[in-house]
């Protein structure tokens, strides 16, 4: 089912799950990739996954707040209907509440985003408090959490046992007190995730965890099979929960690039549909059509 929203999706929306279908999210870093998604998500995560799928990074403890902020930039200028919320970098936040209010006070005035995301559990809790109270919107972030690994193999899921399910549902509660308006789950068992969405009133997004979540998010560059390549030259495994919905995304690019190139070698581009070869008078730079 494809909604077009008709009006901006807000961090109300979200508080108090207005939504008559699972919400959709999907990752953007450009304002190309944000108008084509827009129509049809309800919330983009400029992820700092942007580290590993754009940068090449094997991690996203490298990305920078500079980035972040660029990118954000770049996705505003492409998002009107959706909600535009961005993931705070590895070390901007976790020292203190102060410093997590100075990095999302930056972000947001600087970008216009919509809201800010960590990481982290009960830990987190007094930082979203103090976040929440100062008027800036947090998406938490439960289960496995990227900032904390240098690699990505050997990631256990969380959540098969007891002890780790009431673990992740106390997290996702506390974060739910502290004012959070949504929580990320990922890659934590289906029955846990399930009990956690039960558990709290926010909605649940999940990536890597249950259908019975409020709803669901993933990758773009993943989804489209645009990460190909870390796979195939084993930069990176791909993960279980990643469907790619055009497997052969990746071999449309591949084709462009080649056909581009031989028509260059062999001198067929650009002909003169695609070059200024006639004397027109005032020709313009910009192929534009006379009203």
């Amino acid at each position: 089912m494809s909604i077009l929203h008709k009006k901006k999706i807000t961090i109300e929306d979200f508080k108090k799950n207005m939504f008559s279908h699972p919400i959709v999210g999907l990752t953007a870093y450009s304002k190309n990739m944000a108008e084509i998604i827009d129509h049809y998500v309800d919330f983009i995560l400029v992820g700092d996954s942007l580290g590993i799928t754009l940068y090449g990074m094997k991690n996203t403890r490298s990305v920078t707040l500079e980035m972040m902020i660029q990118h954000t930039k770049a996705v505003i200028r492409g998002s009107k209907k959706a909600l535009v919320v961005v993931d705070l970098p590895f070390g901007s936040y976790q020292q203190s509440p102060e410093q997590a209010y100075k990095t999302s006070s930056i972000v947001i005035k600087e970008t216009k985003c919509d809201a800010v995301k960590i990481e982290g559990g009960k830990e987190m809790a007094k930082t979203i408090d103090f976040l929440n109270n100062r008027g800036i919107p947090v998406m938490g972030h439960i289960g496995f959490l990227p900032q904390t690994v240098n690699n990505f193999d050997n990631i256990l899921i969380k959540g098969f046992t007891k002890e780790e399910e009431n673990s992740l549902i106390y997290d996702a509660k506390e974060i739910e007190k502290a004012g959070a308006f949504s929580i990320v789950i990922e890659a934590v068992a289906d029955n846990a995730a399930k009990k956690i969405t039960s558990n709290v009133s926010i909605p649940t997004i999940g990536i890597g965890a249950s259908v019975e979540c409020n709803g669901q998010i993933l990758v773009t560059d993943d989804m489209l099979g645009l990460t190909y390549s870390l796979y195939r030259s084993k930069i990176l495994r791909k993960p279980k929960f990643v469907k790619e919905y055009n497997k052969f995304f990746h071999n449309f690019f591949e084709s462009a690039v080649e056909e581009f190139a031989k028509e260059v070698r062999s001198k067929k581009f650009p002909n003169d549909e695609y070059s200024y070869s006639k004397k027109i008078k005032n020709i313009r730079f910009l192929n534009l059509k006379k009203k």
